[in-house]
């Protein structure tokens, strides 16, 4: 059963946070002197960081524990049905295109 977690904020505020977000994580990697060609396509986009928030949420709302590969879908999903406009993102990071991104909890690492 998936849990509710109530909507935190509106679509276009969770994507200004994960705007800025972004920017801090380009910022930062740029700072340490590394190359924007290696490591942009590894940073998660926009609409990525906003389905991570959410999902961050409700991993909060279930106190703390991490989902395991089932929940982890249940929860991308509802994420999907609550904000439609996140579906090629959520979809996405269900698929197999981003198995190779670090930060992608369903990589083993």
């Amino acid at each position: 059963m998936t849990e509710h977690v109530p909507r935190r904020a509106s679509l276009e505020v969770l994507r200004a946070e994960a705007s800025d977000e972004l920017a801090v994580l380009i910022q930062e990697r740029l700072r340490a002197g590394e190359d924007p060609w290696e490591f942009m396509e590894d940073l998660p986009s926009v609409d990525e960081l906003v389905v991570y928030l959410l999902r961050a949420d409700n991993i909060a709302a279930n106190d703390g524990v991490r989902p395991n590969e089932t929940r982890h879908y249940r929860v991308l999903r509802q994420i999907a049905i609550e904000y439609p406009e996140l579906t090629p993102a959520v979809w996405g990071l269900l698929g197999e295109r981003n198995r190779y991104r670090r930060w992608d909890p369903t990589v083993a690492s």
